[in-house]
């Protein structure tokens, strides 16, 4: 297609939100990543909101590290700094909102996916499920548009279209009353089906045929919606909205890119088919390293793969940042860990549903557990919580895992917490240090049963449920895990703290 003329210095940016969840924005936008790369467009994805398993699919469609925006962590400031640095050589930039357009925490709609529109300057393309609808489509694009007039609705994709009497009516309605253009109108179709489970989407690695599915998707999105009047929304975003403080007040982390300037991202250096798995993708391969192990002051293994693999591009930035050199380990494949790591980062997933792969890899677990003992730094959250504990019972099967922490895990139907998160570091050891901010978010279905009555807890937890009312990050030597997954811009001395406690390791096993 001809290129889009653009004048000044603009990163091309359009946000497809959508009135209410399960409209189908997800899958919609994992189409119209995939679409316009297959036209020769370098797209940069984005997500509002805590999120690991949509990121973790957007990675995979465009071969870019999709990034997070999120106004709870993150100061307007550090938003765009995010977008400028990950938007790097990229065509076009496509965020995904969360929830209905303007949910967000309160009547204000403080954190939601209209705010972040708002603070990147970014137009809107809304996603509308008609089903069983027509006149009333323009109501609800109408009633969208005027509820904030600094929102800028650019565009409507109709979804779950019946036929053509309904599109052409339904596009009749929005394009006369809201003055706003249908840019597609996507049929039901089963290519546009993705396997689902409690926490959304289920992550990319964990579905065959990946590349199968995601064509299919791009190829129903490429048929029904308007690509070049999406780009041409885009590219009419105008310039990023300029910092309001100083470079210097926003952390490196947040000004890596795409690709992780802060540091080479993995995938820089994985084979073609691990390439776009990125951050929270399917797993790397083992041993890969990241950062450079002479010069760092410590070197932390970083536990990667189909079983753990939710973790933001932002904390493994600041952990290089902080003098770290990463080096990634599979649970499920790896005999034990390096000799040579001075600390140890476990986080989320989904380890109930390789539950027998991990316990089967009992040499894994025994060396995590028996230098854990021997005083190893070990980070975990929500998934790396449950492999740290004694057993994982799931569907009435009980599993043993690492035996670090003196607690069982039991994964439960219904959701057991789902939020945002925000505790205090008492004095509870070494590390984290005492008085220490943590930020970030729950989402999980387990929970924690058969407590050690001596098990200690770093956290005193101020907002979210934590392992037990109050309290979070159960922790024994230099171990600490729980529930909450911290997120680095909203808590900068997360992995400072980590580092030092790493050093001090790798300091004490020099000596011996």
């Amino acid at each position: 297609m001809p290129a889009i003329e653009t004048t000044g210095p603009v990163v091309p940016r359009v946000m497809i939100a959508a009135p209410h969840g399960r409209s189908g924005k997800t899958v919609l936008t994992l189409g119209l990543l995939r679409a316009l790369c297959r036209q020769g467009c370098a797209v940069q994805p984005f997500k509002k909101g805590a999120d690991f398993i949509d990121p973790g699919w957007h990675t995979v469609a465009a071969g870019r590290t999709s990034r997070n925006l999120d106004r709870y962590f993150m100061e307007p400031d550090q938003i765009r700094a995010v977008v400028r640095g990950a938007s790097a050589g990229a065509d076009v930039c496509v965020v995904e909102a969360a929830m209905g357009l303007y949910d967000g925490l309160d009547a204000e709609g403080s954190t939601s996916s209209a705010e972040i529109a708002k603070i990147t300057a970014t137009p809107v393309v809304l996603v509308l499920d008609v089903t069983r609808m027509t006149r009333t489509a323009g109501a609800l694009v109408l009633g969208c548009c005027a509820f904030d007039p600094d929102v800028r609705i650019a565009g409507v994709i109709l979804n779950r279209v019946r036929g053509a009497r309904q599109r052409a009516l339904v596009t009749e309605v929005i394009e006369r009353t809201c003055g706003i253009p249908v840019v597609g109108a996507v049929p039901a179709d089963a290519r546009l089906n993705v396997p689902d489970r409690h926490l959304g989407l289920v992550t990319s690695g964990e579905t065959d045929e990946r590349e199968r599915l995601l064509d299919g998707i791009a190829d129903v999105v490429a048929e029904w919606v308007d690509l070049d009047a999406v780009r041409a929304i885009a590219a009419r975003a105008g310039e990023l909205p300029a910092a309001e403080a100083s470079t210097d007040a926003v952390p490196q982390a947040a000004r890596a890119g795409a690709h992780g300037e802060a540091a080479s991202e993995v995938a820089a250096s994985a084979p073609t088919g691990a390439q776009a798995s990125g951050v929270t993708g399917p797993a790397v391969p083992a041993g890969v390293v990241r950062g450079d192990a002479d010069a760092a002051r410590a070197t932390i293994a970083v536990v990667r793969d189909e079983a753990f693999s939710f973790y933001y591009p932002e904390n493994l930035a600041a952990l290089e940042c902080a003098g770290a050199c990463l080096v990634f380990v599979r649970s499920l494949g790896d005999e034990a860990l390096p000799s040579d790591v001075d600390g140890l980062y476990v986080g989320g997933g989904f380890p109930e549903e390789f539950a027998e792969q991990l316990q089967a890899n009992e040499a894994f677990r025994r060396s995590v557990r028996e230098r854990a003992e021997h005083g190893l730094p070990v980070y975990a959250e929500c998934g790396g919580l449950m492999y740290l504990g004694r057993r994982l019972v799931h569907r009435g099967r009980s599993y043993d895992m690492a035996g670090v922490l003196g607690l069982d895990t039991v994964v439960q139907d219904r959701q057991t917490a789902h939020g945002y998160a925000r505790a205090v570091v008492g004095a509870s050891g070494s590390w984290p240090d005492p008085g220490m901010v943590l930020v970030g978010h729950e989402h999980h279905h387990s929970q924690a049963t058969d407590l050690d009555p001596a098990l200690r807890f770093a956290y005193a937890v101020e907002r979210g449920r934590g392992i037990v009312p109050g309290f979070d990050g159960a922790c024994t030597g230099n171990v600490v895990a729980g529930y909450l997954h911290v997120n680095a811009l909203a808590s900068p001395a997360w992995a400072p703290s980590f580092v030092r406690a790493a050093e001090r390791y790798r300091a004490r096993r020099s000596a011996r």
